[in-house]
């Protein structure tokens, strides 16, 4: 690991199992910020994984949440059968901070020259914070980027891919709980109205679900009342009783007390790293409530980056790769049944055998 800034604490950094290849951390030249690419593994191929750019209380906080994602997306990438391995990059924004375009440019300079460091073993593309326009930046420094806007050349953000596989494991889940996967009249709960969110909420009440929705960003009320969905604070919204919770926002959404409190039989949702902690996977298993693994269910945008990018890119053969996605959960569900055990255990095997498989 590379280390080039003081450390004030190293607290947010304790009890994170560190199973990485290489973890870069550095002070940006133009932006000043503290940018960590953390490279997970490459078994697989080349690491793929978002950059990240967001506001925490301290530096150490924002490697601490590089080294969960990346690690999250070795086993999202192998779940799906991409050849491709684990990483993720996090621009660390002090609380408060909002940037002008000006400094956007200068922190996506300073992370491509980061990423071009690396020589090759990792790529990004836009996640939390970034979008494609903000991935061209970064190609002006590094060839390893995707995700860029159509007019770039590029693909395009991949956030409809995303909302289409959780909307597929979506489907896979009530099927497993109910016995069909008919979206009519169930009551779904989303957390967060974002890229993935808000597109999710719309395909979903297009099919005729009951929807109670909510966001940080009050302005997201605008789409709660066009799809006639009831909007509650964020503070209460796992209480709400329903079928299905969809936490759609930042990880570590499902805590013990959450957990707790979780008044649905079912959770499946867009956020990385939902669960507060492995134990958590437990948790809802003895309150009864199936999960469905976050680094399976939002695959699809992985799945099309890496489809899309390929010179012989097919749109069809795209969807049902993502849509197969719903195959996954399926199987994962099985697998813990018959094994009883939980569905993260069942997830990571399945994950764990195509990285042994490459070892």
């Amino acid at each position: 690991m590379t280390l080039t800034h003081p450390s004030p604490s190293l607290e947010a950094l304790v009890g994170i199992p560190f199973t990485h290849e290489r973890v870069l951390i550095t002070t940006g030249t133009r932006s000043g910020l503290v940018i960590t690419v953390a490279v997970h593994s490459t078994k697989l191929g080349q690491a793929l994984g978002g950059a990240r750019m967001w506001q925490y209380p301290d530096w150490t906080d924002a490697v601490a949440d590089a080294l969960r994602l990346s690690t999250a997306m070795t086993l999202k990438n192998a779940a799906a059968g991409l050849n491709l391995g684990g990483g993720k990059s996090v621009i660390h924004l002090p609380l408060g901070v909002v940037l002008t375009d000006a400094e956007k440019r200068d922190a996506m300079l300073d992370l491509g020259d980061a990423i071009e460091s690396l020589g090759g073993v990792y790529m990004t593309a836009e996640d939390v914070g970034t979008s494609a326009e903000l991935m061209a930046i970064v190609q002006e420094r590094t060839d390893h980027v995707c995700g860029l806007p159509a007019s770039s050349g590029g693909v395009g953000e991949p956030a409809d891919a995303t909302a289409a596989g959780v909307y597929a494991s979506i489907l896979a889940t009530l099927e497993a709980l109910f016995g069909s996967r008919d979206v009519t009249g169930r009551h779904l709960v989303i957390a967060g109205l974002g890229q993935v969110g808000g597109r999710l909420a719309i395909a979903l009440a297009a099919a005729g679900a009951t929807l109670t929705v909510t966001d940080i960003n009050p302005a997201k009320r605008e789409l709660a009342d066009e799809l006639g969905a009831e909007w509650v604070p964020v503070a209460g919204v796992h209480r709400v009783q329903a079928d299905l919770f969809v936490p759609c926002g930042l990880g570590g959404v499902l805590t013990s007390t959450v957990i707790g409190e979780l008044n649905v039989l079912g959770v499946v949702g867009a956020a990385n790293n939902q669960l507060e902690s492995p134990a958590s996977a437990a948790e809802l298993d003895a309150r009864g409530i199936l999960w469905a693994p976050d680094f399976v269910v939002n695959a699809g945008g992985v799945v099309y980056l890496a489809m899309a990018s390929e010179p012989d890119a097919d749109l069809a053969s795209i969807t049902t790769r993502v849509d197969a996605i719903a195959d996954v959960v399926t199987q994962i569900f099985a697998d813990a049944h018959e094994q009883s055990i939980t569905t993260l255990a069942a997830a990571e095997l399945l994950a764990s055998a195509r990285l042994d498989a490459a070892s």
